[in-house]
């Protein structure tokens, strides 16, 4: 579509020009952040899955899996006090002191 003027014709052509490209430059810029903080949080959450080491001013950070391996061993503890086992655990002791007062809830 033309007006017949062609200086005009030319500056909505260049208008138009001007316009698309700030429209894709816009696209692209906001495309272009959030890959960025994608890739940031892909960081973060790769570097809480390995853990860091400690460096000076900065503590270590143990990654996921060691920190399993740190609960399923406390775990393994909690089970061996609540289970009754070679007389050693917590619920042998409660068992034998449940024992020896079972008398006391008995009517005379």
């Amino acid at each position: 579509m033309t007006t017949g003027i062609t200086g005009l014709d030319v500056a909505a052509a260049i208008a138009a020009a001007v316009v698309a490209l700030g429209g894709a430059a816009t696209l692209l810029y906001r495309w272009v952040r959030t890959m960025r903080r994608v890739v940031r949080g892909l960081g973060d959450f790769l570097e809480d899955w390995a853990g860091v080491e400690g460096r000076p001013g900065v503590p270590e950070r143990p990654g996921v899996m060691q920190r399993l391996s740190s609960l399923e061993e406390k775990a393994a503890v909690i089970k061996h006090e609540v289970r009754p086992n070679s007389g050693s655990s917590l619920r042998d002791a409660v068992d034998r002191v449940d024992a020896r007062t079972a008398h006391l809830d008995k009517p005379e």
